[in-house]
């Protein structure tokens, strides 16, 4: 059976306690999501391009893909200017925002697990 992200979203086919736990993965998996949310923390709103530049080595397919997947999940906002050239800007839904505190637990614990396994040494 393959993966299917929408499937994994819904707990209709997965009664699973764990569904929720699996949904949230879904959400912030992603080679690049963690590091676009970092960049769109700061608060102002940040055009493609200096995402691109501040994640370095990421394809346009790639970055525009992960964009797209945080907008239809609701995590980040587009906002399309009508101008020549056009210019979007990218910014943290309040639902985008309300994930800081996840990646703070996580941060404690990796320190801790980091710190266990002596692995920063």
């Amino acid at each position: 059976m393959s993966y299917s992200r929408q499937a994994t979203l819904s707990c209709d086919n997965n009664s699973d306690a764990s569904c929720s736990v699996e949904a949230a993965l879904s959400i912030i998996s992603g080679k690049w999501k963690l590091k676009i949310y970092k960049i769109l923390q700061q608060g102002t709103p940040v055009r493609f391009s200096m995402i691109a530049k501040g994640l370095g080595d990421v394809s346009e397919k790639s970055l525009s893909f992960q964009l797209r997947e945080m907008e239809n999940d609701g995590l980040i906002a587009r906002t399309v200017y009508p101008e020549v050239p056009p210019r979007v800007e990218y910014s943290l839904t309040d639902l985008g925002k309300s994930l800081q505190i996840v990646f703070e637990s996580l941060d404690v614990w990796g320190k801790a697990y980091i710190k266990a396994n002596k692995l920063g040494v």
